[in-house]
């Protein structure tokens, strides 16, 4: 008994099906469709192109924000006028640590929302976060929100470049510089320990080493103008640290009287070394936990 030849047909068409199979697995993923009506903030998440929601943000009510007073009332005005498809400016908030800047960002973005629903336009206003390690993703996220509807804050935490880092270029491109600019129902709000984003050293070295020096630092100074508005956050007062305890502890009902409160909080700043609304608000976790009071919200 001989075996039955192969059928040429057969061959090929298990040859195509392999052909395909392997295609398919090289295939990039289908691109995932976001619901922006899941929420009021997204994260991006760049692998996938996938603006992911979060349900509930962690952040703390405007009125407990003290001691930054005008900044609050500025960076809300040009909020509002963004929101209402009016010109506004990207935003930096920059300096001291635990002052408040990126609780200002999200309570900001609560506030504005609440007055556009207040007049029945729901929430047009998303607040998308991008981690600072992804900024060279920032064009593909401009690109994706450009002709999406509402309105949308892009907010990168605790921005800063060091090193050999070059990320900063795509950054300056998607903010102003790129050949269709930044989308009019996108704005940019940063914030940053440091006012042109880069360490001293980082610039002075591009100086020396640099064939032009002045040229080597303007590039990279010259990211910050891409900001149109700049909030400077400095050290509080005590007066000024104070206020901030006691806004969290009424706001929490913590019962302590006010010379104790005052005494503690006082030494519980000299131990950290520094007086800042983070520090009041450690001060206060601290108090409810031994006072058995559960609390909610955020630090600064």
């Amino acid at each position: 008994m001989t075996d039955q030849p192969e059928n040429p047909g057969h061959a090929m068409e298990a040859l195509l099906v392999r052909i395909a199979t392997a295609l398919e697995r090289l295939a990039p993923p289908a691109p995932v469709t976001t619901d922006l009506n899941a929420a009021e903030a997204f994260i991006w998440q760049p692998a996938k192109s996938l603006l992911q929601p979060v349900r509930n943000v962690n952040r703390v009510e405007m009125d407990l924000l003290r001691g930054i007073d005008r900044m609050r009332d500025t960076l809300a005005d040009n909020t509002e006028r963004f929101a209402r498809g009016l010109p506004a400016n990207n935003a930096l908030l920059w300096g001291a640590r635990g002052m408040g800047k990126s609780s200002l960002v999200k309570a900001v973005h609560a506030e504005v929302n609440h007055r556009l629903m207040a007049e029945g336009k729901g929430s047009a206003l998303k607040l998308v976060e991008i981690h600072r390690e992804d900024i060279e993703s920032l064009p593909v996220l401009m690109a994706q929100l450009r002709d999406a509807p509402g309105h949308f804050i892009v907010f990168c935490d605790d921005l800063s470049f060091d090193g050999e880092d070059t990320s900063y270029k795509s950054l300056k491109a998607a903010l102003e510089g790129g050949i269709e600019g930044r989308p009019p129902n996108v704005i940019f709000y940063a914030t940053s320990n440091r006012r042109h984003l880069m360490p001293r050293d980082m610039m002075e070295n591009e100086q020396s080493t640099a064939i032009n020096p002045g040229e080597a630092v303007e590039e990279k100074v010259s990211l910050s103008d891409r900001f149109g508005l700049w909030l400077g956050f400095h050290k509080c007062s005590q007066d000024e640290y104070l206020e901030m305890v006691y806004a969290y502890a009424d706001h929490y009902g913590l019962a302590l009287p006010r010379d104790a409160m005052k005494a503690e909080a006082l030494e519980w700043s000299t131990t950290r070394g520094a007086r800042s609304g983070r520090t009041a608000w450690q001060y206060n976790q601290d108090l409810a936990g031994r006072t058995g009071t559960m609390l909610t919200g955020s630090a600064n």
